[in-house]
């Protein structure tokens, strides 16, 4: 039997992915209004804002671990942010950083073990889904939120 070489998805393919998810997340982000941000929680769960910030603490600074092979404990900092505009600002920030380490990545480094964040020992490419997969859970959380709040998410399908 032949074995399939071919890439299903190009390292290029998937960062639009990714930063398709990144820019629908971006507008959730904007659709809360700032009080509600930080603070509206349902049934025990994070405020919105608290997610967002986990987000943060994974995406850029594991995708920078990976490239650069410097391993830091996870860190989600807390009440770092005072305003929408601050979290907004950050993101955008954030987007930069992984558009630059992402060009960094060879095809080979894609299937190299990492042990993201000294605790996750996985590879290069799970650890990679796995920053999508993770922000896709936490902003159907916030379409939970919004909708609880009486405003209408943008179109999950709009990602760019």
């Amino acid at each position: 039997m032949e074995t399939l070489t071919a890439a299903i998805i190009s390292p290029e393919e998937l960062l639009k992915h990714w930063q398709g998810h990144r820019a629908l997340t971006r507008r959730v982000i904007e659709a809360f209004p700032e009080k509600e941000l930080f603070e509206f929680s349902i049934g025990g769960m994070r405020p919105f804002l608290n997610m967002v910030q986990e987000m943060l603490a994974i995406a850029g600074p594991g995708l920078k671990e990976i490239v650069t092979g410097e391993t830091q404990p996870y860190e989600e900092k807390k009440n770092e942010f005072k305003t929408k505009a601050e979290v907004l600002a950050k993101w955008d920030a954030e987007t930069e950083v992984i558009n630059s380490y992402f060009a960094q990545l060879s095809p080979e480094k894609f299937h190299e073990m990492n042990n993201l964040f000294g605790q996750y020992n996985f590879p290069v490419i799970q650890n990679l889904m796995y920053f999508i997969d993770n922000e896709i859970h936490h902003r159907a959380q916030g379409y939970v939120y919004l909708r609880a709040l009486g405003i209408t998410p943008p179109p999950f399908w709009e990602r760019y």
